[in-house]
């Protein structure tokens, strides 16, 4: 049945991670894939004319009209003149009586490199974010900023349809794969309109729902993109949100009875106050744990654990951690706690053993603010709703505390006359347990870069790694010649956390393509005072605010080199 109540909308996901610059090319194996042909730019000649001019189809060019250079910035830099293009895709009257259409826009720059970049947005989408193409947590750079031609789009619904968008099935396929399908042959056909020339190189990129759908792009349509920048990707979001609503099932007998905290989505409602099971004094005590037992195991005591495997295998909460043997004061856990911080680290499962979702790795960033939001906020209305009004057929309100998970998981594969298409199925990229449909996309010499913060709470890095080591044993990626994994120790979903997480992997991801350069060690650089992007301030206070790492692309670490400082990322090497 459908809801009867619904909660307001699931919203951002996180965005994409931050800058940085290449500074090593590969020293992995890798099988020679001949690099697709480089780019060339144009020059845009006419803007405000386009708007009467393109006559594409299902498409309404509402407006188009220059933008100045520095009307715009990034960080601190202004983004070069460009014409911005508004429109919608396919307005059509839904079966719920609503208004649909893919409202886009379009950001074509006077000065064009040739390329395209594909904006994918977080949540559930629902409007249009400003066709940047940013790049980062606090970003200095964007996609716009180096020349590409950025499409952004609200993936087939706006407003007050986004808490409901999902009980009408059209909307539901947009959402999940089709609105990308749809609206990329219309933006490289305005591309072409625009500067005489459609583009020569393809790109499409995101962090969290954003990077779900350039993985389902990927496996989608794979003949319409050259490069693949995937960050913190929900490419199994049904199960990670039903793995969040396991999760609040796991803390909620260690809370304050009674207590409870104010629902950010409601002004007038409140949640139980699911953090005061595992707080962030608490928090706190675990991640100095895992620092201490894992710190040094990358040759440097600096705060940060580089080798994140290696750390799995050295740490133990219930061996590692105080146990209290009186009150809790935040110095230590109780042997309860233990025991459901080590389940739901350890992943989701149902009742009889099955398992929902990913492990989540050990990592200092436990303690940062946006892990405790996803774990006891989000995890009450946020993955709910996605939950109740897209992933499940039917649609059905459900209760996180008392929701029978074994039930809802056979709701994500089921469907019906009215929902022919499962949400499992409208949700994930064909073929994600077993990738050898990637081969096709590496042959013509595509590439994938990926990141994922290591302390991500709701979608887990080790469902990530998994994916690429699912890729390699398909020999879909031999010698890591076509998809490369660049965890981001410390960080939370997409940014934040105590992490280097400004950085730039666009550009490296160009390279590879265009050059056949392989990126092995991008460099991040933390978000400390004066930092134009935005100051991070969960950064230990005895760090440089300028420190920098190095991202290593997965399975080398960030290692120290023995000498040099440590607030320097020319003192580690990938190894």
């Amino acid at each position: 049945m459908h809801p009867t109540s619904l909660h307001r909308t699931l919203q951002g996901l996180g965005v994409l991670s931050a800058l940085g610059v290449l500074v090593a090319c590969s020293t992995l194996p890798s099988t020679a894939v001949a690099p697709l042909k480089a780019a060339t730019g144009a020059s845009l000649a006419q803007c405000e004319a386009l708007a009467s001019k393109l006559q594409l189809p299902h498409t309404r060019i509402e407006s188009a009209a220059s933008v100045a250079a520095g009307a715009i910035k990034q960080g601190d830099k202004a983004v070069p003149a460009h014409c911005l293009v508004k429109g919608r895709m396919h307005e059509r009257k839904g079966s719920d009586g609503r208004d649909y259409a893919m409202g886009f826009e379009m950001r074509l720059p006077v000065a064009w490199n040739g390329r395209f970049y594909y904006q994918g947005n977080g949540g559930l989408d629902g409007a249009v974010v400003p066709a940047l193409g940013a790049l980062g947590g606090g970003p200095l750079t964007s996609a716009l900023m180096q020349g590409f031609a950025v499409i952004s789009s609200d993936a087939g619904h706006s407003g007050p349809q986004t808490t409901v968008f999902g009980l009408e099935p059209q909307a539901r396929l947009d959402y999940g794969y089709q609105a990308v399908e749809k609206l990329t042959p219309m933006a490289k056909q305005l591309i072409a309109g625009a500067y005489g020339k459609g583009p020569d190189r393809s790109y499409i990129g995101g962090c969290s729902n954003g990077g779900r759908h350039a993985m389902v792009a990927a496996a989608r349509v794979g003949d319409q993109y050259d490069g693949y920048l995937v960050g913190a990707p929900g490419y199994r979001l049904p199960y990670a949100a039903l793995a969040q609503i396991w999760g609040a099932q796991q803390w909620a007998p260690l809370a304050t009875p009674g207590a409870t905290v104010k629902n950010p989505l409601n002004p007038n409602g409140t949640l139980p106050d699911l953090a005061s099971a595992f707080t962030p004094k608490e928090r706190q005590t675990v991640a100095k744990a895992i620092a201490e037992k894992c710190d040094a195991l990358d040759g440097a005591k600096d705060g940060m654990v580089q080798a994140t495997q290696a750390c799995q295998a050295a740490f133990n909460v219930k061996t590692d951690v105080a146990t209290c043997t009186g009150e809790r004061n935040g110095a230590c856990l109780t042997t309860a706690q233990k025991e459901v911080v080590t389940r739901v680290f350890g992943g989701a499962h149902t009742a009889d053993g099955q398992r929902i979702y990913a492990s989540f790795p050990y990592d200092t960033g436990v303690a940062g603010a946006n892990w405790g939001t996803w774990k006891f906020v989000d995890s009450l209305i946020r993955d709910p709703l996605a939950i109740g009004t897209i992933f499940s057929v039917p649609p059905a309100p459900l209760k996180p505390l008392e929701e029978n998970v074994t039930q809802r998981l056979a709701m994500f594969s089921a469907t019906t006359d009215t929902y022919r298409e499962s949400g499992w199925s409208l949700m994930t990229p064909p073929g994600e347990a077993n990738p050898a449909n990637m081969a096709a996309l590496r042959a013509r010499g595509a590439k994938v870069v990926m990141y994922h913060g290591v302390s991500d709470a709701i979608f887990s890095a080790d469902d990530t790694r998994q994916w690429v080591e699912r890729l390699n044993r398909a020999n879909a990626n031999p010698g890591s010649d076509f998809a490369r994994y660049f965890p981001v120790p410390g960080m939370n979903h997409c940014s934040m956390g105590p992490a280097a997480d400004q950085f730039d992997l666009l550009g490296p991801l160009v390279q590879w393509v265009e050059q056949g350069v392989a990126p092995q060690a991008v460099v991040a650089s933390v978000r400390g005072a004066g930092n134009a992007g935005g100051v991070n301030t969960e950064l230990p206070a005895d760090w440089s605010a300028q420190r920098t790492r190095p991202l290593c692309a997965y399975p080398t670490v960030a290692t120290y080199k023995g000498s040099g400082s440590l607030e320097d990322a020319s003192s580690f090497s990938c190894k």
